[in-house]
């Protein structure tokens, strides 16, 4: 499958059925209260060049599995991810290490990867599983898959470090434009609660991938819209409107310099 190591399957009765891995939701969770010990971290994230690549979807997918590439191509900056919206992302190496193909759970004190433990310790991930999306590994395959591409949020963080394969996660922009991230072996990267997200796997149709939490798993989506759910109006808060208002104020401090010039 790559050039990670993987042992057996090692399963537990989970507390919820894991073949389900999300389940659809129309009642409104209690908003999690995380951003305040999160906004504390201090492990560094990766430097932009490391960062996997980013660009602004067209409005029409040929195949959701594909690139699909605006044309001409819209590039997206690792300040647009990481400043506007809350992405964050850590490089690393999963191909020193074994992972198993499937364990529910998968106990994160577990981790001999020393830089995964000091993202694990830094970031108070309690919990984590291992699955491999793929159809010999995933019962339902096309329907989970239909299912992860669903337009939703989630009332906590995700957080996906993908050991093998590769696959997509888009994202919402400031201008509710969709932007795709190519992620593959070795990236680790959060998603904010509250972000309306989704996610495919590319072409080749299998991604080994290792779910983290904070406390007690999450896999619940809320798909849009959720304007409502007090975890879509916290990332509005945080992010949206704090953005859009700086990017006003910047635009006026702008126009005035302008102004002044021509005055001058």
């Amino acid at each position: 499958m790559s050039s990670t190591s993987v042992v057996e399957e090692k399963t537990k009765e989970p507390q919820e059925d894991e073949d389900t891995i999300s389940t659809t939701a129309s009642a409104i969770a209690p908003p999690a209260a995380k951003q305040a010990k999160l906004s504390m971290n201090a492990y560094p994230q990766a430097p932009p060049e490391q960062w996997p690549p980013a660009w602004l979807l067209p409005e029409t997918l040929k195949d959701p599995c594909l690139d699909n590439h605006r044309d001409p191509d819209v590039p997206v900056t690792v300040a647009e991810l990481r400043d506007d919206i809350g992405i964050c992302y850590w490089k690393m190496d999963p191909t020193s290490y074994e992972y198993p193909i499937k364990a529910v759970p998968w106990d994160p004190k577990d981790a001999m990867d020393p830089k995964l433990k000091a993202l694990r310790d830094d970031r108070g991930y309690s919990y984590a599983d291992i699955l491999t999306i793929h159809p010999d590994h995933l019962p339902d395959f096309e329907q989970k898959i239909a299912m992860f591409f669903e337009e939703h949020i989630h009332d906590a963080e995700e957080i996906r470090y993908v050991l093998s394969g590769r696959g997509f996660f888009d994202v919402r922009n400031l201008k509710d434009e969709w932007v795709r991230i190519h992620v593959k072996q070795g990236d680790l990267i959060t998603l904010p609660e509250g972000i309306y997200h989704r996610f495919t796997c590319d072409t080749n149709r299998i991604i080994h991938v290792m779910r983290l939490f904070i406390g007690q798993p999450v896999w619940t989506p809320f798909n849009r819209p959720q304007e409502e759910h007090p975890s879509r109006k916290a990332y509005v808060t945080t992010f949206l409107e704090k953005n859009k208002s700086d990017n006003n104020n910047n635009n006026k401090e702008g126009d005035e310099e302008a102004k002044a010039q021509e005055e001058k």
